[in-house]
């Protein structure tokens, strides 16, 4: 019950809440009720002082009769304070007002009337009129034991109905928070035992489609992108460890064998051999660093780039390849990234191309609009080699991935290149996709544009 778990917090504030409620409802119904009994015995008090004052008008006090129901004692006052007429209960007594009448009209006051004893005040009317002898004043009492007691009786009902109404809405919402908030502890008592080993276990999801059963989901969710990151991951060092320890074992073995050769006309080939491995476990380490960059997703700055020029500046840097990249680049295609990321995707994209390409190797930068009407840029590179099956076209975008082994170890490939592509891709906010194409691969990359850029290209 304590002020720092949510349910002591909402029992704590609906109890305030609702004692706030109930007693200006309080107020307000103790106010409203003494004003209308106070209103109803006045209008009786003042029915009959007016009908007296017109006796006393028409010289016709002798025909006053006792007090009707309503009223509880009538005095007539004269000019000069004389009583002239009064009930048995006043007998004797002196004139009620503070002195001789001022002017015609009415006027209400409440007393204590000492001779009338009882316990309870009285409400007056004071009415005032002209007679033949002078300004008569009558007073006309009613008791106000039913308001007194009316206004007892509810604010005892009130004092002792609103602490067991409160009461009521601390048990009440106590109740009502623990039951909503179990399915919570729950899922706590599940998250707190899950450890990087049972990332399999997930939270139960209550029956109810509210906020907690929406919570429990996507922690479920959560779990199972945290369950599929270690797969991944495990799978990853599982690779990993598997490729670097094919080239070290080469790497091992020239090694010793340049070291049991006395030739030295021998040890050039040798230690050439060596530097090919060396140079290929240098690369192999410098992808593995890539990608666990973009795992952990380290952010870059996005800086305005022309596309067309980076893919201008990379093939240009390749002038001295196998085979000639041709290129139909539009001018003014502009995005936003990181121009060495951006330079690493298009360089793995030629890559790719340059090691199956019979004798045709194509770029092309166009921009084109997507399903919501937005721009976009779109690379593509095309070979005529022989081209990716349609089972693997999903396929080759997998780490250390090689749809031909001995041809792709042989010109140094580690299965990383598209892999990195379609992450970096990713990592800027596009796509990276194998498309059907009439001969050899299409590789398609499509990343949003600046804003600002120029209209898409039909």
């Amino acid at each position: 019950m304590g002020p720092a778990t949510v349910r002591g917090r909402a029992t704590a504030g609906a109890v305030l809440v609702v004692a706030a409620a109930l007693a200006l409802a309080s107020f307000a119904l103790l106010g409203l009720l003494k004003a209308n009994l106070l209103r109803n015995a006045e209008r009786d008090a003042e029915r009959q002082a007016v009908t007296i004052a017109r006796l006393a008008a028409s010289g016709g006090l002798d025909r006053m009769r006792a007090p009707l129901p309503g009223a509880d004692f009538v005095q007539v006052v004269g000019a000069r304070g004389r009583v002239l007429r009064a009930t048995p209960n006043l007998a004797g007594a002196p004139a009620l007002g503070p002195g001789g009448p001022s002017g015609p009209g009415t006027a209400f006051h409440t007393w204590r009337v000492r001779p009338l004893g009882g316990e309870h005040r009285l409400r007056v009317v004071q009415v005032t009129t002209d007679t033949p002898q002078g300004l008569v004043t009558v007073y006309v009492g009613t008791s106000l034991r039913d308001v007194d007691a009316a206004d007892d009786t509810t604010t005892a009902a009130l004092a002792v109905g609103g602490p067991l109404l409160l009461a009521t809405v601390a048990l009440v919402t106590w109740r009502v928070t623990g039951r909503a908030l179990r399915p919570v502890e729950a899922i706590r008592a599940e998250v707190a035992e899950i450890t990087d080993r049972d990332l399999h276990r997930r939270v139960p999801v209550p029956p109810t489609r509210d906020e907690v059963a929406r919570l429990a989901e996507t922690m479920n969710a959560t779990l199972d992108r945290l369950e599929s990151s270690g797969h991944r991951q495990r799978r990853f060092i599982a690779d990993a460890s598997h490729e670097l320890r094919s080239p070290l074992t080469v790497l091992r073995t020239q090694l010793e064998v340049a070291l049991a050769v006395r030739d030295p006309e021998l040890w050039p080939e040798l230690i050439g051999g060596a530097l090919e491995d060396t140079e290929r476990l240098q690369h192999l380490a410098s992808d593995l660093l890539l990608l666990a960059r973009i795992d952990a997703a380290q952010p870059v700055a996005p800086v305005r780039l022309d596309l067309g020029d980076l893919v201008r500046s990379a093939v240009a840097a390749r002038a001295g390849d196998r085979v000639p990249v041709r290129t139909g680049l539009a001018a003014g295609v502009e995005v936003e990234g990181s121009e060495l990321w951006l330079t690493r995707v298009v360089t793995n994209l030629l890559d790719n191309a340059q090691r199956f390409a019979d004798r045709r190797v194509e770029v092309v930068l166009r921009t084109a609009s997507d399903g919501s009407g937005a721009r976009t840029a779109v690379l593509e590179v095309l070979d005529d080699g022989p081209g990716i099956p349609p089972t693997d076209r999903e396929r080759v975008f997998e780490r250390f991935t090689r749809l031909d082994d001995a041809r792709s170890r042989d010109h140094g490939g580690a299965g990383l290149g598209l892999a990195i592509a379609r992450d970096l891709t990713a990592h800027h906010g596009g796509t990276l996709t194998a498309e059907p194409a009439h001969r050899g691969a299409l590789l398609r990359a499509v990343l949003p544009t600046a804003p600002g850029g120029p209209p898409p290209h039909r």
